[in-house]
């Protein structure tokens, strides 16, 4: 393969302006990796493994760690804007190949957006107000859908705050949970205590897919990097670091849950950080929390259907998926076909799926374009760059493959088979698209052939 032409040194290279340092960097990560699932999704963990919550998070992070290896050699090697789609693309030079991987992690942002929808009508918000969920959640999505229709700057302008606020909600869990462990209350023991009627190894496996979903942020970094200041140094720094805080943070939460709450309840709960901080006896408000916990959800939600709109505005802006998607407001200037589309996936998606079903087809999604990434880099090792890049031994890629795929054995059947639906889809519409190429091309060429 020929050398990299479009990944010179960074600073020889016209574009956006490079103003983010490390410090920036790793705030972003964090802020985007401790996001809205770990609220939710530590009951679903109690229901494989009871009480030993931790152990499925440290399998998590494992697989975590040897792909944001991966991540920190193609994002120091081609420091572009893209994520892994783009390293796909230029492995193996695919379009289709290329497409599904785009399209997967549009369709990630769909069904994370659906799984936050779930969370966010739930236990939190059924202690402010006493309405259906399934009404909420649609309500929800609207108001995040005109939200997004008004412009991504609106979108993203109280995304720090909101963020904020959300770490805010951890702190507080580990707060409460330290002050009952001092005072001599709960029970640590249940920290050692499996689910009673599923095997240990099994269920660990099981809540590790769960676990993973909390770790997801290294991706969407991924597309900040023509924007970061020596990006060789200050990805890995920030990655790994990002990684390594957002770890610690869900291990203290996990350990602090169980130790409050038996796990048994906690698997029946959809706000099992609300339990927490209500069993603990500390003086904070139930109605606070809930708050807390529904901006951080919201926020969540936001982002990531942001995300899928302009994921599927930018595939079809390069002809893999149809026009249409590309069609823009006038004077907003959003991608309108494709807000509505996702809205529309995401609505559907939140009446017929469940938290944990929903939670664990984003990891089977992202696992894959992982996957992708991991072997991309592979192929890319022989491909040389004109500038110092961070580079981790083959054998990193080769265990975060090891690891995707034994995590890929844990799906169930429904989970295949809704991603199977969207690789389906997403075959219909790259096909359509390319069809239409085809079209418009024959009338160019015909206009050219008709003028004398």
């Amino acid at each position: 393969m020929t050398n990299d032409t479009t990944a010179q040194a960074p600073a020889a290279q016209p574009g956006l302006k490079r103003a983010i340092g490390t410090p920036l960097l790793f705030a972003f990560i964090v802020g985007d990796t401790l996001g809205a699932g770990i609220y939710t999704l530590v009951g679903t963990m109690a229901t494989d493994v009871g009480g030993v919550i931790w152990l499925p998070l440290l399998i998590a992070l494992v697989v975590a760690l040897l792909t944001a290896g991966t991540y920190a050699e193609l994002i120091t090697k081609y420091p572009h804007a893209g994520g892994a789609a783009r390293y796909v693309d230029r492995a193996f030079g695919k379009p289709f190949l290329s497409f599904l991987v785009g399209f997967l992690m549009m369709a990630s942002g769909i069904t994370t957006a659906a799984a936050l929808a779930n969370a966010f009508a739930g236990d939190y918000f059924a202690a402010l107000f006493d309405i259906p969920p399934i009404p909420v959640a649609i309500v929800f999505i609207a108001v995040l859908t005109l939200i997004n229709l008004r412009g991504v700057r609106e979108s993203l302008a109280t995304n720090f705050v909101a963020s904020i606020i959300e770490v805010t909600g951890l702190v507080i869990v580990i707060f409460v949970a330290a002050m009952v462990f001092a005072g001599g209350g709960g029970e640590p023991a249940r920290i050692f205590e499996f689910a009673p009627d599923v095997p240990p190894l099994q269920g660990a496996f099981a809540a590790s897919i769960v676990a993973f979903f909390s770790f997801l942020g290294f991706e969407a970094a991924a597309n900040m990097a023509e924007e970061v200041k020596d990006p060789s140094k200050s990805y890995p720094r920030a990655l790994f670091g990002a990684i390594s805080t957002a770890a610690v943070v869900y291990l203290l939460i996990a350990l602090g849950a169980v130790i409050v709450v038996p796990p048994a309840e906690l698997a029946e709960s959809t706000g099992p950080l609300l339990d927490v901080v209500t069993a603990s006896g500390v003086a904070i408000p139930p109605w606070l929390f809930s708050l807390i916990a529904l901006v951080a959800i919201a926020n969540g939600a936001l982002l990531f259907m942001v995300m899928a709109s302009r994921v599927g505005y930018g595939l079809a802006e390069s002809g893999l998926l149809p026009h249409a998607f590309g069609r823009v407001l006038t004077k907003r200037r959003t991608p309108w076909v494709s807000i509505l589309v996702v809205a529309g996936a995401t609505m559907l998606l939140t009446v017929v799926g469940d938290i944990g079903t929903l939670a664990e087809t984003t990891v089977l999604l992202l696992l894959l374009v992982f996957l992708s990434a991991n072997v991309s880099v592979l192929v890319l090792k022989k491909d040389k760059v004109d500038h110092k890049h961070f580079s981790v031994p083959r054998v990193v890629p080769v265990l975060a493959i090891i690891a995707s795929v034994v995590l890929l054995t844990q799906q169930t059947g429904p989970v295949w088979l809704g991603t199977a639906g969207y690789i389906v889809v997403g075959t219909v519409l790259f096909f359509i698209a390319r069809a239409g190429r085809k079209r418009g091309d024959r009338k160019v060429a015909a206009a050219e052939d008709a003028t004398p």
